[in-house]
């Protein structure tokens, strides 16, 4: 089983609108990060001789499981056992991994991170294969005999939803004997394609280090914390040599990384035929009971509405001033003279102010997790690039890991990755460890719903001026262009490839550059002239690390559109005379449900009806609103000026 608690934000999905001011923060050797701004992996373990010891006594549990073997379906107090055997196992291997994930993540050049994490690894491979017959067993029950035993052992009763979701997948179920081959591949194999793929773009991959910018100086682009600082100069000919820099060296190494990436995807194949579903697709939504339309229709909604995205990017064309607008310059500022740079410290602040309409008892439990070093800050040389938040290790805490450079974008992940580990601590703490874990399609949700506080707390108390309004609104709107667009585009590019390998078709490198190319001019209008994309940037695929994560970015987008409705009903019952909690009340239960009803369900019960179009074109609807907006603001600046000159 093993949760999967971690999610994760994308390196690349930043809101890099601010101007390039220099940031007060640097990668820079961990042992120089101020203690308060790491997070505290004591709480999992006190030290590395601790976990050994409690690995190893988790290996001499391993054969605790034999003895239900054969026996589930004896009674229903044999069922119990072997399920709360294998779920406390579960639980403790979940700690183990998270310590030794997160202490090879702050530092990836560590050697005995990364053993013990691989050692770790083996032992959840033993621990998959041990427990590989309960499905099987589990599904050769008839399912009526299985509704007997929940209701003639109450302890049971935390498991039907567990039991139900098992007994629905019976036909892609195999028998012990091939759950157990399966387990073995997946834990020896399945994620050797990541692995490599981490180690060798957070450690080994050798960065260009002499970039010449336009005033003379010469800058150490040494890692991808440094492209997404300097990505965003206000200055169009350093804009280019940073982009011609990086994408040149990630294209030198676009064989090894697409060697890569094909095999991650022939994992996928592997599983998808071992288990007798139609497609890649069908098999990794199925585990959520996510039916592949909600998939091909997010695809096909983007698609008809690339003309709203278009009308951002002439919008952005016009506030940036330049005649032609290139994908060099999506990172870069589109309001002069806003100079928005903040501390971690502030960066806490800004967002537990936000987070205020979801209520005191979620505030002050945030700020105790803030408190007590839930996270991670600064970029550190050889740390895992971009943000995550971890909450597998169900008797602790969460943890977050981030690369905190002082920007807006930097509080808007900070918010982003607070929602998640609120997400987990909230579900921790109201579900047995059964269901504790939540489906990553509602688990963006929590995610971008806090942006979403964040980005109106910010213009109803922050912009002072029509200049920092410009800028908020800007990015909420580059956060649609990247999470609904963005995402999307990823999305269709993963189906994309896995329907070429399906065929039989390779995925060498120079065949998912020319794929991703071809997606990337037509999202951003290349034909029409909208914003031109040079060839060089095919490549990019090779920087998305979410490839290797089974069709994940999706649920960005899905989920944007399912916060974007919560927040808005959060807001509204706050306005009303008198407030209304019912909204906010719904929201906070769906946070604490875990997996105790299905995705969609959870979402239904929080106001959101994902099973229908009407949530996207709530947020295509949206997305015009703001875009009015920004136009009347520039239409009185520009009135004013005109007068000015007369």
């Amino acid at each position: 089983m093993i949760r999967h608690g971690i999610t994760f934000s994308l390196v690349v999905a930043v809101m890099a609108l601010a101007p390039a001011v220099e940031r007060p923060f640097s990668a820079t050797e961990r042992s120089q990060v101020p203690e308060r701004l790491t997070w505290n992996l004591a709480d999992l373990y006190p030290s590395d001789a601790a976990w050994t010891e409690a690995k190893d006594a988790f290996q001499k549990r391993l054969p605790e499981m034999a003895p239900y073997k054969g026996h589930l379906g004896d009674s229903p107090q044999s069922l119990y056992a072997g399920l709360s055997t294998m779920m406390s196992m579960d639980k403790d291997l979940s700690r183990l991994m998270s310590y030794a994930s997160q202490l090879a993540d702050q530092d990836t050049k560590v050697s005995k991170s990364q053993e013990m994490l691989q050692g770790i690894e083996q032992v959840a491979a033993s621990f998959g294969a041990a427990v590989a017959f309960v499905r099987p067993e589990i599904l050769s029950m008839d399912p009526a005999k299985v509704d007997q035993f929940v209701a003639a052992e109450p302890k049971l009763k935390d498991y039907k939803p567990y039991l139900d979701n098992i007994l629905r997948m019976k036909a892609h179920t195999l028998n012990a004997e091939g759950e157990k081959l399966v387990a073995q591949a997946n834990g020896q194999m399945g994620g050797s394609a990541e692995s490599i793929y981490s180690i060798f773009t957070n450690a080994d991959l050798p960065y260009s280090k002499d970039v010449k910018l336009s005033t003379g100086e010469t800058i150490p682009l040494l890692d991808a914390a440094a492209y997404t600082k300097y990505r965003a100069s206000n200055n169009r000919a350093d804009r280019d040599e940073v982009f011609k820099a990086f994408w040149t060296r990630y294209n030198d190494f676009h064989r090894t990384l697409g060697t890569s990436l094909y095999s991650q995807v022939k994992a996928h194949i592997f599983n998808k035929e071992a288990r007798h579903y139609d497609s890649c697709l069908q098999a990794a939504l199925d585990r959520n009971n996510i039916p592949v339309e909600v998939y091909t229709q997010l695809i096909s909604d983007v698609h008809a509405n690339l003309p709203t995205l278009y009308r951002y990017l002439k919008l952005r064309q016009r506030m940036m001033g330049v005649d032609q607008l290139r994908y060099e310059d999506l990172y870069a500022s589109i309001v002069k003279d806003v100079d928005l740079h903040y501390t971690p410290e502030q960066a806490m602040d800004l967002t537990l102010k936000a987070c205020a309409p979801l209520g005191k008892t979620y505030v002050d439990d945030l700020k105790k997790g803030y408190d007590s070093r839930w996270v991670d800050f600064m970029p550190s040389t050889g740390k895992k690039s971009g943000a995550y938040s971890n909450g597998a290790a169900y008797d602790v805490h969460p943890y977050q890991l981030l690369n905190f450079m002082g920007g807006y974008d930097d509080v808007s992940t900070l918010a982003h990755e607070s929602g998640h580990s609120m997400h987990s601590y909230l579900s921790n703490t109201h579900q047995p460890y059964v269901t504790a874990d939540y489906s990553i399609f509602v688990a963006e949700v929590a995610s971008t719903c806090n942006e979403n506080l964040l980005l109106h707390y910010m213009l109803k108390n922050e912009a002072k001026d029509d200049a920092t309004r410009l800028y908020l609104l800007g990015s909420y709107l580059d956060g649609l262009r990247q999470t609904l667009f963005r995402q999307t585009l990823f999305a269709e590019f993963e189906m994309k490839i896995h329907q070429m390998a399906e065929k039989g078709e390779t995925l060498t490198g120079d065949n998912l550059s020319k794929l991703y190319l071809s997606l990337l001019k037509e999202y951003y209008g290349d034909a029409q002239g909208v914003c031109k994309v040079d060839d060089l940037y095919g490549v990019e695929w090779a920087y998305i690390p979410h490839f290797y994560y089974n069709f994940y970015v999706y649920q960005y987008a899905t989920s944007l559109v399912a916060s974007t409705s919560i927040a808005n009903m959060i807001r509204e019952g706050e306005a009303a005379k008198p407030p209304s909690m019912k909204a906010r009340d719904a929201y906070i239960t769906m946070l604490s449900s875990g997996s105790s009803k299905y995705p969609i369900d959870l979402l239904k019960g929080a106001g959101v009806d994902m099973t229908t179009s009407a949530p996207f074109s709530a947020a295509m609807k949206e997305m015009n609103k703001v875009m009015d907006e920004i136009e009347a603001i520039l239409n009185k600046q520009a009135a004013a000026k005109t007068a000015g000159r007369k």
